[in-house]
């Protein structure tokens, strides 16, 4: 089945700008300060994939110098009108050149990865952001765990996709966002944890830390499956020198 990236309509753009930290997304953030705090030394940073700029947003309140990058024109004008002093930029599908010249301490990766869709895409990616760290450096990258096509969680339902069940790492699956008016199925890639490392290990990466957040019965929110499931998985990656 071809793939196509649902978040370049503009309808799906719209729809997602209102989005911040709800259910199930306020796990991929929750942990991101302690983890940013524990690798990375100082406060320049790339937000690749930037989208409507919530995770730009979201480094600019710890302290960083960030420059947000996205291949979606409509989602860079939403980012603006949202921070109009903020560093937006349009990027090429698989090409990061025009950054050549900067170093970034961080360079932050957010559910960006779920959307492209080879592996040989992927290592090309790491491998020209590995080239934008300063020596010390660090790469966290936020994937959608593969449960998260199998499971219903606060913000998310697959329910209708029973074939998701049957997906291998690569192919195409579908999840429906629940906390947008938007309610058009999203078709991702499903990526597993083996294949993850095999990417980074041909991109030359070392993982430094996998963090796999759970929702606690005491967080204000109706969880489902986040107390025992992780949604996501968060890999800290460092260069290999």
């Amino acid at each position: 089945m071809p793939f196509s990236n649902v978040y370049q309509d503009p309808d799906r753009a719209a729809s997602y700008a209102g989005l911040e930290f709800p259910g199930t997304y306020y796990l991929a953030y929750r942990d991101l300060p302690q983890l940013i705090a524990a690798h990375v030394a100082g406060k320049t940073a790339l937000d690749f994939g930037c989208g409507t700029g919530r995770s730009t947003r979201f480094l600019k309140n710890l302290g960083f110098a960030v420059t947000g990058v996205d291949i979606s024109r409509d989602m860079l004008a939403l980012a603006l009108e949202k921070d109009p002093e903020g560093d937006y930029r349009q990027t090429a599908e698989d090409d990061l050149g025009t950054l050549t010249g900067n170093q970034y301490d961080l360079i932050l990766s957010v559910f960006t990865f779920d959307n492209i869709p080879t592996a040989d895409k992927k290592v090309r990616l790491f491998c020209s952001m590995s080239k934008l760290l300063e020596p010390n450096g660090r790469i966290i990258s936020l994937v959608s765990a593969p449960e998260i096509y199998t499971h219903e969680w606060a913000s998310f339902s697959t329910k209708d996709y029973p074939e998701n069940k049957r997906a291998k790492s690569g192919d195409l699956v579908r999840i429906i966002m629940t906390d947008v008016a938007d309610r058009r199925p999203v078709e991702d890639i499903l990526f597993t944890d083996e294949s993850y490392r095999e990417v980074y290990a041909e991109s030359g990466l070392e993982i430094v830390e996998v963090h796999r957040p759970l929702g606690l019965p005491d967080e204000p929110y109706q969880w489902v499956n986040e107390t025992s499931i992780a949604p996501w998985t968060i890999y800290v990656l460092e260069g290999v020198s």
